[in-house]
């Protein structure tokens, strides 16, 4: 196993994925990559209490994302392992509330006039976050966006999830989680960013504390063995499934079916037994309602079902 490391520099930030990215490193299957990434919106700095804050130029549109890396062997078909082994948040960060015409704020009438800023100051030995008026959260830091290109003509913007990941933004994505991830392109061509030191299901505001990584310490490895048309995730939670869709009863319907596959794969059930199963033990959750494609995303307790022993994986 080899380490690789990525600045966020001229070579390696980018904004919307694309097939036709250069790789900004080639690696093995098996490599472990440690990226340090800028906060979602290109920043510098803190804001400052006056004025602009210095931001990466040239920028481009979406989230400032790391990469991308290709992974040797990786094929169409396949899926990418993203085995999460450490986070560490940068020093400061923010997050906002209304002033913008987002469909939620124009829904909460809190679209019109100045935007409210909480502007964070980090932790990252206590895990503790402090904002200006005195607030102080836990941190529980992960990565919004961590995802390929699909195999599609043209620039592909960061804000949606799609199959093959991107702006996922489910907070159990922590470190000591495993990310599957479906392969569209030769290559995998994986780029991550938007770093959050914590967010709530939903993501209520658009943002979470949105802030710069000083590590994301990710374990890449190319499964020929798995096949599967959505991300999921073994988490230290449980196993965890997502939908992607603009209309969020769908969204939650694709995470449930996939997570059926999940049982059925794990326990040997039939999807009806699953269903009857995952009606006591399955939680539905919000990952986030803001991002155009509203995500939804189930989760399986790894202690939720005795009785059976589930099949090695």
């Amino acid at each position: 196993m080899t380490i690789h490391y990525i600045e966020p520099n001229e070579d390696s930030l980018h904004g919307p994925f694309s097939r036709d990215r250069r790789p900004v490193i080639t690696i093995d299957s098996g490599d472990t990559v440690r990226f340090k990434t800028l906060d979602a919106g290109w920043g510098l700095e803190p804001h400052p209490e006056e004025g602009k804050r210095r931001q990466f130029e040239p920028r481009q549109p979406g989230h400032a994302l790391c990469g991308p890396v290709a992974i040797r062997g990786a094929k169409p078909g396949m899926v990418l392992e993203v085995q999460i082994n450490n986070l560490v948040p940068g020093a400061w960060g923010w997050t906002g509330g209304g002033g913008f015409g987002h469909p939620v704020n124009q829904w909460l009438g809190l679209a019109d006039g100045e935007g409210t800023t909480l502007k964070w100051t980090l932790d990252n030995v206590r895990m503790t976050a402090t904002d200006q008026f005195g607030h102080q959260v836990a941190l529980r830091p992960f990565m919004g966006v961590m995802g390929m290109p699909a195999d599609v003509e043209g620039m592909q913007p960061t804000a949606p999830p799609r199959f093959c990941g991107g702006n996922i933004d489910c907070k159990e994505l922590t470190a000591g989680s495993t990310l599957y991830l479906p392969i569209a392109v030769e290559g995998g061509l994986f780029s991550t960013g938007d770093g959050h030191g914590v967010q709530g299901d939903g993501e209520v505001s658009v943002t979470a504390i949105e802030c710069p990584m000083d590590l994301v310490d990710l374990t890449f490895t190319v499964r020929d063995d798995l096949h599967f048309a959505m991300p999921r995730a073994k988490t230290p939670a449980g196993w965890v499934t997502f939908g992607f869709h603009e209309d969020l009863n769908e969204a939650s319907m694709i995470a449930l079916s996939h997570m059926l596959d999940v049982m059925v794969e794990l326990y040997g059930y039939t999807r009806k037994e699953s269903l009857a199963l995952a009606s006591l033990v399955v939680d539905l959750r919000i990952s986030q309602i803001v991002n155009g494609s509203k995500g939804c995303h189930a989760i399986l307790r790894h202690d939720a079902i005795s009785g059976l022993r589930p099949r090695a994986k």
